[in-house]
């Protein structure tokens, strides 16, 4: 059975609340200068979920001609696609993690699959126009072509070789058979220039595959829409590199993966939508197809937009391309460096102010202070239940409308809320997590999420669920230890909504607002993230 995907048994949430720091107008200009000149204020975007074809016994070793043929089984599906979106335009198309090798190989079985990539920061070289320059390298030089047959830069993931000092310098981190494997995101420009070369740093159980020796922070620079950055499936829920490049600056990121979905807080659409809205970025998001494995949710998604694909039971199991005209997002943050006395922890993330520009929501002052002292009947109340394998406190919606709080430690959550219809027979509840999960991956979060429950006892509160009736009209509230908070409200059958009102205030409090949903309310979600405590 396959095992290999990021399967994220826990909660997170990255959501730099990043969108209403102050700057003066001079320190403003002057970090826009520093950046490439944009041609326009949009561009098209294109990302493709891939029903990769799989090798069925990936972990015995295959020749170098063997391999080739499997990958150009891929390749040739990724040539029609990449066709298919420059017939609408497109001008940056990204293909999934994985996509085109598979995944579950051994460091041996994989070997035949890696070509060695060169780093464009240290030389220049097309493939398609230079396929003699380097020996064993046909994925490449196939990838440099697509890209410039198409006219349109490419993202593609794929596996690296690299050579490293075991026998003159014994005491380095290299692997005792003296090479290196890392997993690997190439970018070409749209002439075939191989222009970017990341190597994954957050590895999810990839035993092919080598952590880099240091972690790379990864960009590169486009005429139409100004500087993308790279980071790969589990990176996303780490500081490095993915909050590096946010804090950089990078408002546009590239997001191969190959996520397996995990209800109630990390499917992979909802997901992928409450870090583009919480770290105020746009997101191409570009995940495998595979129905075993529980694998489907890729997008196109900026602060205020989403376009995303989710298959549901029953559907064909097929690729799926996603094409979007995107607004280029101006990177105002990039101010460090211009702003006299500022901090890693000030630059770039909203305080007191609305996240999103939408009004402040008028019952706002009714929301109680986060206050673990709280008295309510609801906080005598609560219930202890598994979810994403962490231990929830619970409480139960018992009425139709009202207020409920809920603490987990010191860390409180605050919901008022009203049902519709009011005369739901499903089970909800709000729960709270403070502490550092420990299932396939370590990190520590705090959470405040309403649920539905899979059933109407309260030991069903945290399993997945999929479909739900009950439309909420909610107002959700923490208090946060940390400023990385990610938001979202995922609906019946996998349909995202914008949330109406995000608001974060100088003590750490985040607020979510929304009515009106178009279908029953499955999780709403404050994810926060607390990256100062991982190694704890």
């Amino acid at each position: 059975m396959y095992e290999r995907g990021c399967h994220l048994c826990s909660n997170e949430y990255l959501c730099f609340n990043s969108r209403t720091y102050r700057l003066d107008s001079l320190s403003v200009t002057s970090a826009l200068d520093k950046t490439e000149p944009v041609v326009d204020s949009s561009y098209i975007a294109a990302v493709y979920e891939h029903n990769v074809i799989l090798n069925p016994d990936p972990r015995v070793p295959l020749s170098r001609p063997a391999a080739l043929q499997h990958m150009q089984q891929n390749l040739d599906i990724y040539e029609e696609q990449a066709a298919r979106a420059a017939q609408q335009g497109v001008q940056i198309l990204v293909f999934p993690e994985d996509g085109i090798q598979g995944f579950n190989f051994s460091r041996s079985s994989i070997f035949n699959y890696l070509e060695t990539i060169p780093d464009p920061q240290q030389q220049s070289w097309n493939p398609c126009t230079e396929p003699g320059k380097y020996n064993k390298t046909e994925v490449l030089q196939r990838l440099s072509c697509m890209a410039r047959r198409y006219n349109l830069y490419l993202v593609a993931n794929m596996g690296d070789l690299q050579p490293c000092p075991l026998q003159t310098d014994p005491s380095s981190s290299c692997p005792s058979d003296g090479r290196w494997q890392f997993n690997t995101n190439v970018v070409f420009r749209s002439d075939g220039l191989l222009v970017g070369r990341y190597h994954k740093h957050n590895l999810y159980f990839e035993a092919a595959f080598d952590d880099p020796p240091q972690p790379e922070i990864i960009t590169f620079d486009t005429p139409f829409a100004g500087r993308f950055g790279l980071i790969t499936c589990f990176d996303i829920l780490f500081h490095k590199p993915t909050v590096n490049l946010v804090m950089m600056g990078v408002r546009q990121l590239i997001f191969p993966t190959a996520w397996m979905n995990q209800l109630p807080l990390l499917d992979t659409i909802q997901f992928q939508q409450a870090f583009s809205l919480g770290a105020n970025v746009t997101l191409l998001a570009a995940n495998i197809r595979n129905d075993q494995l529980i694998m489907t949710g890729s997008g196109i998604y900026t602060p205020f937009s989403a376009n995303s694909h989710h298959a549901q039971k029953g559907d064909p199991e097929e690729g799926k391309l996603l094409v979007a005209r995107l607004p280029v997002l101006n990177p105002l943050w990039a101010r460090q460096s211009v702003i006299e006395g500022s901090t890693a922890t000030d630059s770039g993330f909203c305080h007191k102010e609305s996240c999103l520009d939408f009004p402040a929501p008028e019952t706002s002052s009714s929301v109680p202070p986060s206050d673990s002292s709280d008295s309510s009947d609801s906080s005598k109340s609560t219930f202890i239940s598994s979810m994403m394998h962490d231990p929830f406190t619970f409480v139960l919606l018992k009425e139709t409308e009202g207020k409920v709080n809920v603490c987990s430690g010191t860390f409180c959550c605050h919901l008022q809320y009203r049902l519709i219809p009011q005369g739901s027979k499903e089970l909800y509840a709000l729960g709270a997590f403070d502490g550092t999960h420990t299932v396939n991956g370590r990190y520590a979060v705090q959470v405040c999420a309403l649920v539905r429950c899979a059933g109407l006892d309260a030991g069903s509160c945290g399993q997945e669920v999929e479909e739900a009736e009950s439309r909420i009209d909610f107002q959700l509230e923490g208090r946060f230890g940390t400023i990385y908070v990610y938001p979202s409200v995922l609906a019946s059958k996998f349909v995202l909504e914008q949330p109406e009102h995000l608001e974060t205030a100088a003590d750490g409090s985040v607020t979510m607002k929304h009515s009106d949903m178009s279908s029953g309310l499955v999780t709403a979600c404050l994810y926060g993230r607390m990256y100062h405590l991982d190694n704890e």
